[in-house]
């Protein structure tokens, strides 16, 4: 009705004129958007329009204000619901909304102004300038500074805040550090980072402790599914909504695919999380590092408890109060006065379920609850202690504490006596007197103790026993189907459950049938089984292997497949489930774009020398990742062309490594039960059934390795050498020798591919020829490693000299 009104009233054609200023203001604001920021130029707070933008509109890159006078040059995702921010220049010191400015100077720093004209953040970390001429914001979301070549000088991906995007490189100098809550931006206490040891972990980095809490501080780095052999400290996340670390962890997106803006974030609530962005701008969850929040540590502060109810909560342990209420990381202090005298009289009060960790003062087995007691009260330290199955824990400060129907014994806390309980009165109270050996225990009246509420909580315990009963039976009977689809498998039901239950899944026979279209379009075969092109229901195209009869054993299948999914490796193909149904066995894999290697590189195909060089290393980099970086080595046992598989960019994928000899690390050498690998690429120990080590691998790597400097089957290949046959290999291996040892100039030309015609890198071929010969060496003693050999290959990546 007001509106109406309002439209009717001759003050309509002022209501026009302000509506079509608005318009042009805002069309006006939009046609200022800057795509970059030239030298010289700035923005300030003021202007509106100050904002750059990445080109598909999926970034932005400006002022971000909360309230009325605080604002932060930040990065966010420009459709997302209150404008997620991905990183921050000045987290810990926000500028006035008047004057304040960022500003390219002449010398090519980004320079942060505030409303005095103080410097609060600028691009070099250093005196020296980066001379860059322009700031661009990418489609990835990150603030580059280029030159007037486009060689990027700086980039906002090099330190990252509390979030990590796809495509940036995650590396042992940085740290993704929450924020100190919910709208508040300073940097907070929990971050994720590469550990010295070389492990990713979360650590709880607070005023008073530093406390790390994942992975598992109770395992060992193997226990936890992590290596601390790798020392490179990379991580990479890429579009796809995969991470994969140089220590072994390795996690996906749920609703893994492309075309899904993502972020990975370390919360305030210290929680590591992978978010999806979905059609209404906002946030989904698709992978955490912990399910159970409060095995957060430092989340409830000192003297706090965390509980759910179910949702998480945060409480104090008797006898103390909050610090402050609207922040539990500043924990609890006493509302008495802490003493030490030897007068004063104690008592402890049990709390059930409940656990601090770390900061054990004495650990003591096969005691009573009387010493432990004792021990607690003689060490003026002691502030409570923890007592289960006679062992004895004594804490010299709490953090971190837990409360869980899960957890064993009891907490006994030490309080000063008298003291005034404002807590629930059905603890015990132990007094003691700290001048006096011994202890008198007194019971408090219980509610448990009223004899009506005992009968109400037996039948609501009986209640709650039977709904659990129930549910049992449930997960057990969806268990039972679920493998019962599988008619009969062996393995141990909890190995098929972890299978099953993590990333690396198991698909149904009828899945990949339909998959595969009745398994029609093969892509190869080979001794291990043959191979179809498929797209699943998720659009990923895969590559569905349907093993031989070899691999039918129950035994030997769930063995090998549950090494597989451990393994990832850029230079490996990636292994996305199995299906184990009936007398199929099956492999699902990526489907790697240009075929195998023999198909590019033998006549009448070419390979330029580039991409032979990026093969070479690739190969040696996925091996070497196979024998000394699994938590189990693994043996590939037929490395040659074929079963080397070239991606869009001819990043090589080593192939059918999953189903290969697998050997317990720390263990001497094995015999394998069967001969495996192709003739002409196996190594003499085959013949002479020799134990088999790595050392098979390095022999097939040095034929591969040859036939990719001379560009033809080198393994298969016999030729007339005066009075009798030799084998190209042999033939190709003595002739390089001699001219080596004979310091023939411009020997190597001699022994590469000829349709190269010269393009190609001197050092780079000679160091490839050199590594060859060793590798193929009878002697397998003289062959290097893999680690060794990557070693070799890195130290002349960088040559650029095609000759």
């Amino acid at each position: 009705m007001a509106y109406q009104q309002t439209a009717s009233s001759p003050k309509c054609p002022r209501f026009l004129i302000l509506l079509v200023i608005t318009v042009f203001c805002c069309c006006f604001a939009t046609a200022k958007t800057q795509k970059s920021l030239e030298r010289g130029a700035s923005f300030s707070v003021e202007d509106d329009s100050g904002f750059l933008t990445s080109p598909d509109k999926s970034f932005t890159c400006g002022f971000y204000g909360v309230g009325t006078n605080a604002y932060w040059f930040s990065i966010w995702f420009t459709n997302s619901e209150n404008k997620t921010l991905v990183w921050m220049a000045n987290r810990d010191r926000p500028v006035n909304a008047l004057g304040s400015r960022v500003s390219l100077s002449r010398d090519g720093t980004m320079v942060l102004t505030d409303v005095d004209g103080k410097i609060v953040w600028e691009s070099s970390t250093n005196s020296t300038p980066t001379g860059a001429e322009r700031a661009e914001l990418l489609n990835s979301g990150n603030l580059v500074l280029k030159n007037p070549l486009g060689k990027i000088l700086w980039q906002s991906f090099d330190f990252p805040t509390d979030t990590l995007l796809p495509k940036q490189p995650f590396t042992k100098t940085m740290k993704l550090t929450s924020s100190l809550g919910r709208g508040n931006f300073g940097t907070g206490y929990f971050s994720f980072y590469f550990d010295n040891d070389n492990v990713l972990r979360l650590i709880y980095d607070g005023p008073d402790i530093s406390s790390v809490y994942w992975p598992g501080p109770g395992l060992s780095v193997y226990q936890n599914g992590r290596t601390d052999y790798n020392s490179s400290r990379i991580a990479v996340f890429d579009e796809m909504g995969n991470f994969v670390s140089s220590d072994g962890l390795i996690f996906s997106a749920s609703d893994m695919g492309a075309r899904v803006k993502r972020r990975l974030t370390t919360d305030y609530d210290g929680n590591l999380r992978l978010y999806s962005l979905n059609s209404t701008g906002s946030w989904v969850i698709t992978w955490e590092a912990l399910a159970q929040q409060c095995r957060v540590h430092g989340i409830c502060g000192r003297n706090g408890i965390c509980v759910y109810t179910p949702e998480l909560k945060c409480s104090c342990l008797p006898g103390y109060e909050a610090v402050d209420i609207s922040n539990w990381n500043k924990g609890c202090k006493p509302k008495f006065k802490p003493t030490c005298s030897q007068s004063q009289r104690v008592k402890f009060k049990q709390i059930q379920y409940v656990d601090f960790y770390g900061f054990d003062l004495n650990y003591s087995e096969s005691t009573s609850i009387q010493n432990c007691t004792k021990l607690c009260v003689e060490d003026c330290r002691c502030e409570a202690f923890v007592y289960r199955g006679q062992k004895c824990y004594t804490k010299g400060a709490l953090f971190s504490g837990l409360r869980s129907p899960t957890i064993e014994g009891s907490l006994y806390l030490r309080l000063p006596e008298p003291l005034s309980m404002e807590t629930s009165p059905a603890a015990n109270l132990t007094v003691f007197n700290s001048c006096r050996t011994n202890a008198v225990k007194i019971g408090t009246s219980s509610m448990y103790d009223h004899p009506s509420k005992t009968v109400r909580w037996v039948y609501l315990y009986s209640f709650a026993a039977a709904i659990g009963a129930v549910e049992f039976l449930f997960i057990l009977s969806g268990w039972w189907l679920l493998f019962r689809r599988s008619q009969g498998m062996s393995a141990p039901l909890v190995d098929k459950y972890r299978l099953i239950s993590s990333n690396f899944r198991m698909y149904l026979y009828a899945e990949l049938k339909k998959a595969t279209r009745n398994f029609k379009e093969e892509l190869g075969r080979g001794g291990s089984g043959t191979v179809y092109k498929g797209v699943l229901a998720d659009e990923r195209v895969v590559a569905v292997k349907a093993l031989a009869d070899i691999y039918q054993a129950e035994e030997v299948f769930w063995a090998e497949v549950s090494t597989i999914e451990k393994i990832n490796h850029m230079n490996l193909v990636r292994t996305w489930g199995f299906c184990s149904e009936g007398k199929h066995r099956l492999l699902i894999s990526e489907y790697v774009e240009n075929g195998s290697l023999d198909k590019h590189l033998f006549p009448p195909n070419f390979l330029g020398w580039k991409e032979r060089f990026k093969v070479a290393i690739g190969i040696a980099k996925g091996l070497a990742y196979l024998h000394h970086e699994c938590l189990e080595w693994v043996i590939h046992c037929d490395v040659k062309p074929e079963n080397i598989l070239l991606d869009s960019n001819f990043e090589p994928k080593i192939a059918d490594f999953g189903l290969a000899k697998l050997f317990e690390r720390g263990g001497l050498n094995a015999v394998s039960s069967h001969i495996r690998g192709t003739k002409g690429y196996m190594a003499p120990e085959w013949a002479l059934n020799l134990s088999i080590t790595a050392k098979v691998d390095v022999y097939s790597y040095g034929v591969v390795l040859l036939e990719i400097v001379k560009g033809i089957r080198l393994s298969n290949r016999v030729v007339e050498n005066a009075e009798e046959e030799e084998a190209e290999m042999k033939r190709f291996v003595r002739i390089a020798r001699r001219k080596i040892q004979c310091g023939e100039d411009e020997w190597i030309e001699d022994m590469l591919d000829p349709r190269l015609e010269g393009q190609f890198s001197m050092n780079q071929a000679a160091k490839m020829v050199e590594i060859g010969i060793s590798c193929v060496e009878e002697d397998r003693n003289k062959r290097p490693t893999m680690d060794s050999v990557v070693q070799m290959l890195l130290e002349c990546e960088e040559e650029s000299n095609i000759q």
